[in-house]
């Protein structure tokens, strides 16, 4: 690990991924944190960590960035003490925020939905570890995965607080020498400078405007498996629904009931304690 990327979501955190992807590193962003390493947040969460935990999770990993990963940047740092630290910030915590709303607007898709309550990657991270760092980090849940609801954040002191509190602490906690304050807005100059490395002839990459997100990850692999996952779950789903409706047709409700009902007395029967 050389670089820990330890500002909050839509501070620029898509457009730091790309640009240290440009400069050479092997990034894990919020697919990969909540995929790849999707048990470990898990366990983590439920039954707290080690400093091992870390090393071995990002072993292989230059860059991190983005949730759930920007809120453990200390012990991710304990972890891996070399390496150096980002603080991503907007302009004020006014422009976060409704680029904050902006974003949650922009995702509120059929498909994502449908991700979150057919695919069971999707599914579990919503609720095993979206909505537990989320309630940390600002203030209130992710979401039901089942709801079709927008996702809205009502309490926006709450999360600004939260917001800034994470900032205050990553400045005062973190090694001066090691820590860079940053706003995509600035360039590749003081970044390449603070990592030591050659300035592109591109232009810094602006991703993630307006909360295109979804759009920009379509071709991701892991995006591209979700998918598969989606479709895989809604054909069964299509199967298993076919079969309950030409049960229903052939037998009748109050005899499809009564089988269901036998059986799982039955099989209750052959419990220990049935």
């Amino acid at each position: 690990m050389k670089v820990i990327v330890a500002g909050y979501p839509k501070t620029g955190t898509k457009s730091m991924n790309a640009a240290l992807t440009q400069l050479g590193f092997n990034v894990y962003d919020a697919l990969e944190n909540l995929v790849y390493l999707q048990d470990e947040y898990i366990k983590i969460l439920e039954n707290g960590w080690t400093t091992e935990d870390f090393r071995r999770m990002y072993e292989t990993v230059d860059a991190v960035c983005d949730t759930p990963a920007c809120f453990f940047w200390d012990e991710i740092h304990k972890a891996f003490p070399d390496a150096k630290i980002i603080l991503t910030l907007r302009d004020d915590e006014d422009v976060w925020w409704k680029s904050l709303l902006s974003q949650l607007k922009a995702s509120d898709k059929f498909l994502l939905k449908m991700m979150e309550m057919l695919c069971p990657t999707s599914t579990r991270a919503c609720i095993r570890i979206l909505n537990p760092i989320s309630t940390v980090m600002f203030g209130g849940p992710y979401r039901n995965p089942w709801s079709l609801k927008p996702w809205t954040l009502n309490n926006e002191q709450l999360a600004k607080k939260c917001y800034r509190t994470h900032n205050a602490y990553v400045m005062e906690t973190a090694p001066k020498d090691k820590l860079l304050v940053y706003k995509c807005s600035q360039g590749w100059d003081p970044l390449c400078q603070f990592l030591g490395v050659p300035v592109p002839d591109e232009p810094f990459p602006r991703k993630n405007v307006g909360g295109n997100v979804v759009n920009e990850i379509d071709d991701h692999p892991i995006f591209r498996q979700l998918k598969k996952e989606l479709m895989v779950s809604v054909v069964k789903l299509t199967v298993v629904s076919g079969v309950i409706a030409y049960c229903t047709a052939k037998y009748g409700p109050v005899k499809i009931a009564e089988t269901i009902y036998d059986q799982a007395k039955s099989a209750f029967q052959k419990l220990p304690f049935g």
